[in-house]
């Protein structure tokens, strides 16, 4: 249940929020990163009611995330992928997944991500695609424009 829209806000994360941030939503993309299409398989993994996923499938559709795909007239059932938009979500599906590993359920976690060619599971960090550069607190700081808020323009340096 939504208690907030966030569409007057110019922050990125917020308006960001606005579509993927009901926790379902998240899981859904990460199963269809997993290759899952179909409303049954979304239902099985997630455990999930079916008016939930439903609204939450279409929502998903709505933002541009996923796509339906008709794939039987009788009875009518459609699948469901990833746009190129869902599909750019996966860096911040991993990371959550890479700091939960890390911290709740302490490396446990029924599927990994590994690379294609070495079958090595990978570790995912955040990189700067400029200098190529792992983004940590020491590395990097955070500027202000002169659009943020007065409290982070206080805070911050300028951008």
């Amino acid at each position: 249940m939504r208690h907030k829209r966030f569409d007057g806000m110019d922050c990125p994360t917020a308006r960001t929020l606005d579509q993927v941030g009901e926790w379902w939503s998240l899981l859904i993309v990460r199963d269809a990163l997993h290759g899952l299409t179909r409303f049954d398989e979304f239902q099985q993994s997630l455990g999930i009611s079916p008016n939930s996923l439903t609204r939450r499938l279409t929502e998903l559709c709505d933002a541009g995330l996923l796509e339906r795909r008709r794939y039987s007239e009788r009875p009518p059932r459609d699948s469901y992928h990833l746009t190129a938009r869902g599909r750019d979500l996966q860096p911040v599906v991993e990371a959550l997944a890479a700091w939960g590993r890390k911290h709740v359920t302490r490396k446990k976690g029924n599927v990994r991500l590994r690379d294609a060619e070495t079958g090595a599971e990978a570790d995912p960090v955040l990189t700067d695609r400029n200098s190529g550069k792992p983004i940590t607190p020491d590395t990097f700081t955070y500027a202000a424009t002169r659009t943020a808020h007065p409290v982070k323009r206080d805070r911050l340096p300028p951008a």
